[in-house]
């Protein structure tokens, strides 16, 4: 493939996802049966002859498929782990072939409110089922099966992605090698918790929201929308990141005695919120902020995490940042605590940075160097 001339040469390049439809019903943990469902993906690199190099991209809650390169619809704006994927990479493409996937529930192409119900012939929208991290990692074996990978070199994501990567080693211990976990939690806290419901609360008290049937009525529930991810944004970031970024200062240089934009911060958060409403539907936003919510795997083994994870095989690679208050170092300790008294092979870094959850997301050299030397690992010790 001939990149553009403004596509840096370490990049994938322009990317063009994959459909799978599934015809195989599955049971979701909340009771219903989807009868069949459709997963968008890319794929970067080459999958070798033995099968053994895959890795598995698993997304956060506002992610999706489009991890890496660019799209044929936009060749400005890489994929969201662009920096991570990749030739000479951390993950590099030269050597591993990459899979990311958009979730079940999704908005992005993958089943979710947005497409036909097949039985009604009309979008899902409120009555798409909540799906839990289980059922995205079923989903993801059901699209391991059809590409004709059995095990996985790793399973990687941060946040909820980093969930997705210890439910996978849980679930499925022969079909991963090496789960990776970045800024990511045993379980969520009460108080993050109380942050999702705000957020929902938000959307669901929007006038434009119909009970979720607002694209019936030609609206978005906008201003739910905007204000669920102007909070969200705001844990994804630490104190000292936007004080350096913004610190208190002024759009006009003096204050205006209103309640319009005066703070740079203000100006920033509602870029963010308007640009999301722009690409994230809302039905979705709250069926993810559940799945979240309801994730907990130790629930099923007597709340004894270390019980949990006896049965695993794959080694682990923790990572937390010392600035991310939504998901603290602390609770990534507290799985690595549980991993060692598992006597499970695991590694654990705590990468110092001042931006927050969201430094997952960037380009830290400690941290990329972290994931470049484990990956290394992984291909010394496969032996090709």
């Amino acid at each position: 493939m001939t990149m553009s001339p403004s596509i840096p040469t370490d990049s994938v390049g322009v990317v063009l996802p994959e459909n799978l439809h599934f015809e195989e019903p599955l049971k979701l943990d909340c009771g219903v049966v989807l009868d069949e469902y459709d997963l968008i993906f890319e794929t970067y690199g080459t999958l070798n002859e033995q099968r053994s190099n895959a890795v598995l991209i698993c997304h956060a809650l506002s992610g999706d498929h489009h991890a890496a390169g660019y799209s044929a619809a936009d060749d400005v704006k890489p994929g969201w782990w662009d920096n991570c994927i990749g030739p000479g990479k951390p993950i590099d493409t030269n050597i591993y072939y990459v899979v990311s996937s958009n979730n079940l529930g999704g908005c992005a192409g993958s089943t979710g409110p947005l497409t036909i119900n097949p039985a009604t012939d009309t979008p899902y929208g409120p009555d798409f089922p909540i799906v839990t991290v289980r059922d995205w990692v079923e989903s993801q074996a059901r699209l391991a099966d059809r590409l004709g990978i059995e095990r996985w070199a790793a399973v990687m994501g941060g946040s909820l992605g980093g969930m997705q990567a210890l439910q996978w080693a849980i679930d499925y211990p022969d079909r991963i090698a090496h789960a990776i976990v970045i800024a990511a939690t045993p379980k969520l806290s009460t108080q993050n918790i109380a942050f999702n419901e705000v957020a929902r609360q938000a959307i669901r008290y929007d006038t434009s929201f119909h009970d979720g049937h607002y694209r019936d009525h030609g609206v978005v529930p906008e201003r739910g929308l905007m204000l669920a991810r102007m909070l969200g944004h705001i844990t994804y970031l630490s104190d000292d990141g936007l004080h350096a970024k913004f610190g208190r200062e002024l759009r006009d240089g003096k204050f205006n005695f209103g309640y319009d934009v005066e703070f740079q911060i203000e100006s920033y958060l509602r870029h963010q919120g308007l640009s999301f409403v722009g690409r994230f539907d809302a039905n979705s936003y709250l069926l993810m902020t559940k799945s979240l919510d309801y994730f907990d795997p130790a629930a099923r083994f007597d709340n004894d995490l270390t019980k949990t994870l006896s049965n695993c095989s794959a080694q682990f690679l923790v990572i937390s940042f010392t600035s991310d208050w939504r998901f603290a170092p602390a609770k990534s300790r507290e799985l690595v605590r549980a991993l060692l008294d598992a006597n499970k092979d695991v590694s654990y870094a705590n990468i110092d940075s001042e931006q927050g959850h969201d430094s997952f997301l960037l380009e830290i050299p400690a941290y990329h160097a972290v994931l470049r030397s484990y990956f290394d690992r992984i291909h010394r010790e496969s032996g090709k």
